[in-house]
C-alpha cells in the first residue's frame, strides 16, 4: 500500500486555512494534515475550533510551528496560509530544508519589482529572494505554462482570489488577439467579507458590512499586479476595482472589453469552449445565461459567462468562484495534486 503524503498547514486557524486543513484532513491520499500556528497566535485563540482543538475525530490539536516538529513528523510538503511578511521570511529555510510549498499569500507571486513593491518587503538575504521569486511557478493550473511547470516546482505561489477571477475570464480572449486593449479593460470585481481575512477591521465589521455595499483599494489593490504580469497588460491598460459584497463568501467579476473587430457570440463560446476544453474545474456558460455566486461557492469551480452588445464589438463577460475555494484552498489542493502527479480533482469533488 503506498504511504500517504505528509503535510503541514502553518495559518490553519484562517479562514482559508481552515478550509485547507478540511480538504487536506479527507483526501485520499494525505494523512491528516499537522496543524500549526504562528507564535503571535494563541491555543485560546483556537479552543473553539473542532479542527484544530483535537475536539474533531481524527484530527491532531494546534501545535507551536518549529523546524523541529515538521522533521520529526516526516512532512514532505508545507502549505503557507499566513501574512505576507510571513511567507517571505520562511520559504527561504524551507527550501534549504527539502520541503515543498505551497503559499497561499501574495509573498512570492509577482516577478516585477514595480508590482511587488506594494507589499514593502524587507528580506534578510534579497540574492536568495531573487532567486525564489525567479524560481516560484504561478499556480494557476488552466493557463501554460503555468501547467507544465507546476508538477516539478519546489515553491509555488498559490494565485489571488481576485486575480483569479479575472485572468481565467481574459486569458482566453486575450490568447486569440480579439481584444483592443489600448481602448481599456475594466474589472468591476466583489466579494464576500471572508476575502478580507480573519483579522477585523472598522471595515469588516458587522455594522459597516451589513446592509452595505463599498468600493476600496481603487488603484492600488495588491491583486492588480498579478493580473497584469499574468495577461501581460500594460497597468494603462486595465482598471481594477474591487468591492466588498455583505456576504461570507464568493467573488463575481463583470469585466468590459472592446474587441478588435465584429464578432459574433459563436465565436466568443468557441473562444471558451476550446481554450478550457478539458480544464475540470472551468465552466462555461452557453450564452446568454450568465453565472451567479450561489453556482460556484462551496465548489472549485470558475464560472465563466458574456453578453455581447449587438454590434459585436463590446463584451460583458461575468466570472464567479468561491475565494476561498477556487480562490485559495482549493485551489492549493489542486497544485498539490499536480505536484505529485494525481488527478487535480482529488479531494475536491
Amino acid at each position: 500500500m503506498t504511504a500517504k503524503l505528509k503535510t503541514a498547514v502553518l495559518g490553519a486557524t484562517g479562514y482559508s486555512g481552515l478550509e485547507l486543513a478540511r480538504l487536506l484532513g479527507r483526501h485520499p491520499r494525505t494523512d491528516a494534515p499537522l496543524l500549526l500556528r504562528r507564535s503571535a497566535e494563541t491555543d485560546e485563540s483556537a479552543a473553539a475550533l473542532p479542527h484544530v482543538s483535537g475536539n474533531g475525530n481524527g484530527h491532531s490539536p494546534l501545535q507551536p510551528f518549529s523546524w523541529p516538529a515538521l522533521q520529526q513528523q516526516g512532512v514532505e510538503l508545507l502549505f503557507l496560509a499566513t501574512p505576507h511578511a510571513v511567507s517571505r521570511e520562511l520559504v527561504p529555510e524551507a527550501v534549504t530544508r527539502g520541503l515543498r510549498i505551497v503559499d497561499l499569500s501574495g509573498a512570492w507571486r509577482l516577478k516585477q519589482e514595480q508590482h511587488r513593491a506594494v507589499y514593502g518587503f524587507k528580506d534578510s538575504n534579497p540574492q536568495t529572494a531573487a532567486e525564489l521569486t525567479e524560481h516560484a511557478v504561478y499556480g494557476l493550473p488552466e493557463l501554460k505554462p503555468n501547467a507544465d511547470q507546476i508538477p516539478s516546482a519546489a515553491l509555488v505561489a498559490n494565485p489571488g482570489c481576485y486575480a483569479t477571477s479575472v485572468i481565467l475570464a481574459l486569458a482566453p480572449l486575450l490568447s486569440s488577439g480579439i481584444v483592443d486593449c489600448d481602448r481599456g479593460i475594466v474589472s468591476d470585481s466583489k466579494s464576500g467579507v471572508s476575502g478580507a481575512g480573519k483579522e477585523p477591521t472598522a471595515r469588516t465589521h458587522f455594522v459597516s458590512v451589513a446592509d452595505n455595499f463599498s468600493a476600496y483599494s481603487v488603484f492600488g489593490h495588491r491583486h492588480t499586479g498579478e493580473i497584469l504580469e499574468q495577461l501581460a497588460l500594460k497597468s494603462s491598460q486595465l482598471i481594477f476595482t474591487p468591492h466588498l459584497l455583505p456576504i461570507p463568501r464568493g467573488i463575481l467579476s463583470t469585466i468590459y472589453v472592446h474587441l478588435k473587430h465584429e464578432t459574433t457570440s459563436d465565436e466568443i463560446q468557441s473562444c471558451f469552449r476550446d481554450f478550457y476544453k478539458g480544464k475540470r474545474w472551468i465552466r462555461v456558460f452557453p450564452a446568454p445565461s450568465l453565472p451567479e455566486i450561489q453556482f460556484s461557492v462551496h465548489t472549485n469551480h470558475c464560472d465563466l459567462g458574456f453578453c455581447l452588445a449587438r454590434d459585436g464589438r463590446r463584451l460583458v463577460v461575468v466570472s464567479c468562484l468561491d475565494n476561498l475555494l477556487k480562490g485559495a484552498a482549493g485551489q492549493a489542493v489542486q497544485n498539490m495534486n499536480l505536484m505529485y502527479g494525481w488527478d487535480e480533482a482529488e479531494g475536491l469533488q
